[in-house]
């Protein structure tokens, strides 16, 4: 059985001993995980990326677009992306092994993403639900860059999880990461959906703020409870395979 901890941390939990074990990663596998990392590095430049659900592509788009592709391409045929790798790269959990540099900052990028977007998107909402003046456009001009940026300077340190030195700590640092990431990105195309379709002002920017938080929180609490995918915590000490 695992620890009292691990139980107690999450209402579901996974043994290492159940998980089967690869040795190699299947091509479907690979090219499967490719599409995540061009998601990732294209929305990087925050305030480009709000010109997209504003207005859509434009030039700049797609010249920033067609360097990501090619990018993340040359790196994933070369294994240098997570879930990419030819083989996995951790297979026991507790083992103090290196974390490669393309790990650190492919996840370093995706906490700063996760991070900004969460909080730009509450304080631009909460502007406009005390204020009724919209500067959403405004603060991810200013905002984005400095926010996003101390945390891709907290990965660089391996202050983080997922992007520290060592791959010890994977099997509740993933849970972290993966429980970020779905409610993010469960709680920004809801909230696109409201802004596009609920009437500004006061009361109607009050209700998408009240959503997202909702979505957040709900969603953070799912992820704790180990209710959504790898969002397990994983009992560490025997053979187990991460991505």
């Amino acid at each position: 059985m695992p620890p009292v901890n691990a139980r107690t941390a999450a209402r579901q939990f996974e043994l290492d001993t159940d998980r089967p074990i690869r040795h190699r990663n299947k091509g479907y596998y690979r090219l499967l995980h490719w599409p995540i990392w061009i998601f990732v590095f294209f929305i990087a430049p925050g305030p480009l990326t709000f010109d997209l659900f504003e207005r859509g592509f434009d030039s700049r788009l797609f010249a920033w677009l067609s360097v990501v592709l090619v990018g993340t391409g040359i790196a994933g045929l070369r294994g240098r992306l997570p879930g990419c790798e030819p083989a996995p790269y951790i297979i026991r959990f507790t083992e103090d092994r290196p974390n490669p540099l393309y790990r650190r900052v492919c996840y370093t990028t995706a906490w700063g993403e996760v991070v900004a977007f969460a909080l730009l998107n509450v304080a631009g909402l909460a502007y406009a639900a005390a204020t009724g003046e919209w500067r959403l456009k405004q603060m991810y001009s200013v905002a984005y860059f400095p926010i996003a940026g101390t945390v891709w300077m907290l990965g660089a340190l391996g202050r983080l999880p997922r992007v520290k030195a060592s791959t010890q700590g994977e099997g509740h640092e993933r849970r972290y990461f993966y429980g970020s990431v779905w409610a993010v990105t469960i709680a920004q195309p809801i909230l696109w959906f409201l802004w596009k379709s609920v009437p500004g002002g006061r009361v109607g920017d009050a209700a998408k703020l009240a959503v997202f938080l909702g979505i957040l929180s709900v969603v953070g609490h799912m992820s704790r409870l180990g209710l959504l995918p790898r969002t397990r915590p994983i009992v560490p000490g025997e053979l187990a395979v991460s991505d």
